[in-house]
């Protein structure tokens, strides 16, 4: 007889693995946010819809206080499982100016944490591409937005 702790198989999905990678880049980033200049950090589109069977994952939620969903764009996560193994593509959007070299190595070892820890499986390469960099918009206080009435005179 077979033991039950042996029955079966468990498969995870490549989408799960995609959005654990999502939420794992944006946590990246967020901590990232809090000692660095400019720190957007979102996990945008990767080049291409993916390889055949891979996941492409996008979550519409904000990424830190303060910043409006114009400033943040929608994480995306690529995924490809096979036999215990995920390789995975991320796309990150960051503030400039911002340490690039620095953000992409904490995502990296970010998405290879969680996705170990949630999954078991082994992540043997994360690729993270900079899909864009955001230069602050800064705001004149004299300048005042003028509505309706006001602009006809």
């Amino acid at each position: 007889m077979v033991e039950p702790g042996e029955r079966g198989a468990t498969r995870i999905a490549d989408r799960v693995v995609a959005k654990i990678a999502a939420r794992a880049a944006r946590e990246a980033l967020r901590v990232g946010a809090v000692g660095a200049v400019g720190a957007v950090g979102a996990v945008g589109a990767v080049g291409g819809a993916g390889a055949a069977g891979a996941a492409d994952v996008g979550l519409a939620d904000g990424l830190a206080d303060g910043l409006t969903d114009a400033a943040v764009a929608r994480p995306n996560a690529v995924a490809v499982v096979r036999g215990g193994v995920a390789r995975i593509r991320v796309a990150v959007e960051l503030g400039y100016p911002s340490d690039i070299g620095a953000h992409c190595g904490a995502v990296r070892r970010r998405v290879i944490e969680r996705v170990g820890e949630l999954t078991g499986m082994e992540v043997p390469e994360v690729v993270v591409t900079v899909e864009r960099l955001h230069v602050p918009r800064w705001e004149r206080p004299e300048q005042k937005v003028r509505r309706g009435r006001d602009r006809v005179r």
